[in-house]
């Protein structure tokens, strides 16, 4: 007998509806309503980002304050430090993370530069996995450029992925079909926002910038997801060819111009890809 099955987010694993506790679904989407752009929802803000009612969203919204993933003012609620249980947890035990840092930590110890592991997760690329510093400017031209961290590259960041060069490899790496559904849906909504003059929003322009990726099979974004910032990434592949996240390496114009990091990080990249395959 076929059973149905209930409808999830692409790349979740399906189960018999049956087996689904839709209220747990329900509160998670009100926990993931949470972002860098909302960082305080009311009972209203929250029923219209997790699809549901506001008297739902409310139900939802205390029971998370009394379990300690939220606080509140009585009004608007926001993420409490108990949520980062989850990523912690994620960190310390899921075998990627821990099969990279080693390398993240050797290559910025080489070259003095930003690295950072990605992976795909719907529109978003989520870094899992840092070693580094980004060089910027201070604006003066005569001023040695200062040494901070990158920005946005904290383990757990989420980055839009049409405008990075991780999130450019790993929508590269989806099959033209699911490529193409993935910027379709994107485009019907609207989201590919512009973060810089020099990011890609045009649907045409993207999905030849995706295509580009497959054939180099590497990707080198400037200025897209950030100004003053170059970025460039390539695949990070299992044993069976599978592209499971993504390798890459920040830095900025006064720094590393683009050519120069093809030329000379673009190789480091490679090699520590195929030195990581027997691993992922």
């Amino acid at each position: 007998m076929v059973t149905s099955r209930s409808t999830a987010k692409p790349g979740a694993f399906p189960i018999a509806k049956p087996d689904l506790i839709e209220g747990m679904a329900k509160g998670m989407a009100v926990l993931e309503s949470f972002d860098t752009q909302r960082q305080r929802l009311n009972a209203t803000l929250a029923a219209e980002r997790a699809g549901i009612t506001r008297a739902a969203a409310r139900r939802h919204l205390l029971t998370l304050t009394h379990l300690g993933y939220l606080e509140t003012d009585g009004s608007y609620f926001w993420l409490a430090p108990k949520v980062l249980r989850f990523s912690g947890s994620y960190l310390a035990t899921a075998r990627l993370p821990r099969a990279i840092q080693p390398t993240l930590n050797r290559l910025a110890a080489q070259v003095q530069e930003s690295f950072s592991v990605a992976v795909l997760d719907g529109d978003e690329v989520v870094i899992i996995g840092r070693s580094g510093f980004e060089w910027k400017s201070s604006g003066d031209p005569k001023a040695a450029p200062a040494r901070v961290l990158a920005y946005g590259l904290h383990l757990g960041a989420r980055l839009p992925a049409h405008a990075t060069s991780t999130g450019r490899v790993l929508l590269a790496a989806k099959s033209k079909s699911e490529f193409g559904a993935w910027l379709k849906a994107k485009t019907e909504h609207g989201s590919l926002a512009r973060l810089t003059l020099h990011t890609a929003t045009d649907p045409r322009k993207l999905k030849a910038l995706v295509e580009q990726v497959r054939l180099d099979d590497y990707c080198l974004a400037s200025e897209e997801h950030e100004l003053g910032v170059h970025a460039l990434a390539v695949p990070l592949r299992d044993m069976q060819g599978r592209t499971v996240a993504a390798l890459n390496v920040v830095s900025s114009p006064q720094r590393l111009r683009v050519e120069v990091m093809q030329k000379e990080l673009l190789p480091l990249l490679l090699d520590a890809a195929r030195e990581l395959r027997s691993l992922l």
